[in-house]
């Protein structure tokens, strides 16, 4: 069953960075809740090198059509080149808990 919630994990180099990018997020509705999860332990590839790094992971929820705006502004405000930006399907849930994830990401209504 597809809702059209998603849950977004993304890391950044630190908890202030997620903690910025989250509240923008948050600010302009393109996720109703962000959590900063902590520090996390990264081993990527990138530029031709193996890195082994500390980044700090975050978690939006959001729907579905506010995807795309999301992601965009993530990559305007984010110090990497290429971020961590992992959209995944919410199955089922609380019915309310959802509805409110849609109802805080509707796009405000203009006059």
């Amino acid at each position: 069953m597809d809702t059209g919630a998603l849950v977004v994990y993304m890391t950044a180099p630190d908890a202030d960075h997620a903690a910025r990018i989250g509240r923008l997020l948050v600010e302009r509705r393109l996720a109703a809740c962000v959590n900063v999860l902590g520090p996390v332990r990264s081993i990527y590839a990138w530029a031709g090198q193996v890195h082994d790094e500390g980044e700090t992971a975050f978690v939006a929820k959001t729907w579905a059509d506010r995807l795309d705006e999301l992601t965009l502004a993530v990559r305007r405000n984010h110090p990497y080149d290429v971020p961590c930006v992992v959209a995944l399907p919410v199955a089922g849930g609380s019915a309310p808990f959802l509805d409110w994830i849609r109802e805080q990401t509707r796009p405000p209504q203009t006059a």
